[in-house]
């Protein structure tokens, strides 16, 4: 098997957060990046050949790749990065991801190899791709997708399958509305019917048989998406086309609401998603930092990565990525700070003074529900408070989304400043 994680379009409604990297270049937890998930998931299920397809602000995504992933010579591993290319064939971008596999099939020639695995960047999750790859065996399955319970709130933003009694799609629908729902219900376990989750979405997490990808790919050249176009098509001629059935936790994260969501889930005394799981590992760059350092600090239902210095702040329902720093008496609530690429020196500190703030978070501030991106320099006395009756907003340092105020990455705030909801 050989995979190909899908680095997505240009992720505007994770902007700002994809203003200068793509989407599984997002931070999550603290340390980690979304790319890290599929990668992790595949390493924990022996697929060891992977190419990460990437096209907008993939700097940063190669860089993590490449200080992450490092296969010993006696190892057949590896980990890729295959950007959008101009050929003989195609001159254009990725135009979706159905294209992008096509784009890229010319790189597997040289690989032995019967199936592919076609997986998102921007997805959390843990799945044993093994048990996938048998369910689609069993099956005699052309092609298998990952289904995922939802009721019928959720069941309009998504693919909806039909499934027979033998686990094998007989129809798609792409986001049906809510009077068509009725005619889309599947057999599905108990436990989903009694939540009234009877109704199969897909996960977008597609495992081919090589000469039915080639195929649907050459017998449709037109086609450029695989939910919308390759996924019908393929059922249409008949193809079986299995349904694994998952029954864990998975969220994609497509908004900034659901990676707020996603994000302070983790700070739960049981989250939906397992970092802490001792055989399933999520990998990610092993950055070599110092431990965290607190003074005076409380901290209650919060994620501090390594490297982080915190005085006398309180830090609640929150998480704070690596070589943060947050002075005394600041209060850091339902929020997401994601801290540094880099350590200030004492003379740079010494040199900005009274010119700027320095790197983090300054004294007496109150930070609530807000992500504060990288490299920010927020100085002392300053408020950021999202709210649910916030407008969008868009200014040069800081924008609002869903009601979250986003600190851009590298903006500086000076002190004093108010940004989003005021007063008590």
């Amino acid at each position: 098997m050989i995979a190909l994680i899908l680095g997505g379009g240009s992720g505007t409604r994770l902007y700002p957060l994809t203003e200068q990297r793509s989407k599984p270049a997002v931070p999550i937890a603290g340390k980690y990046r979304l790319v890290d998930i599929p990668i992790s998931n595949c390493l924990n299920s022996g697929v060891r050949r992977m190419y990460v397809l990437t096209q907008f602000n993939s700097a940063s995504l190669n860089r993590h790749i490449k200080n992450s992933y490092n296969f010993d010579l006696f190892n057949t591993g590896f980990v890729e990065i295959l950007a959008a290319e101009q050929t003989p064939d195609s001159g254009s971008w990725f135009e979706g991801t159905a294209d992008a596999v096509r784009q890229t099939l010319r790189h597997l020639a040289n690989h032995s190899y019967e199936h592919i695995l076609i997986l998102s960047g921007d997805q959390l999750y843990q799945m044993d791709f093994d048990l996938l790859l048998r369910d689609h065996l069993s099956k005699g399955a052309d092609l298998s997708i990952a289904t995922i319970p939802v009721d019928a709130k959720d069941a309009t933003g998504f693919g909806i399958l039909k499934v027979n009694e033998e686990g094998v799609i007989d129809n798609f629908i792409e986001k049906p509305a809510t009077d068509l729902l009725p005619a889309w219900e599947s057999p599905v376990e108990e436990k989903y019917r009694a939540e009234g989750k009877v109704y199969l979405a897909s996960m977008g997490i597609y495992l081919f048989n090589k000469k039915v990808l080639k195929d649907l790919l050459e017998q449709n050249p037109e086609a450029t998406d695989f939910g919308k176009e390759i996924i019908p098509q393929a059922i249409q001629n008949n193809s079986r086309v299995g349904s694994y059935a998952y029954g864990g936790y998975w969220t994609d994260i497509g908004t900034i609401e659901s990676f707020m969501e996603a994000s302070l889930d983790l700070t739960n005394n049981i989250p939906l998603f397992n970092f802490f799981d001792e055989v399933d590992k999520i990998y990610t760059n092993s950055r070599i930092l110092p431990p965290a350092k607190y003074f005076r600090t409380n901290l209650n239902m919060a994620i501090v990565s390594e490297g982080c210095i915190i005085h006398n702040a309180i830090i609640e329902r929150s998480v704070v990525g690596i070589r943060a720093r947050i002075e005394d008496n600041t209060l850091v609530s339902h929020s997401i700070v994601m801290g540094n690429d880099y350590y200030e020196t004492l003379n740079d500190i010494e040199n900005l003074r009274g010119t700027a703030p320095h790197m983090g978070i300054g004294r007496d501030c109150t930070i609530e529900n807000a992500i504060i991106d990288k490299n920010c320099r927020v100085g002392d006395n300053v408020s950021i408070r999202g709210g649910a009756g916030l407008a969008n907003t868009e200014t040069d340092t800081y924008c609002i989304r869903e009601g979250i105020v986003i600190v851009k990455k590298n903006a500086i705030i000076p002190a004093g400043s108010t940004i989003g909801v005021t007063g008590d």
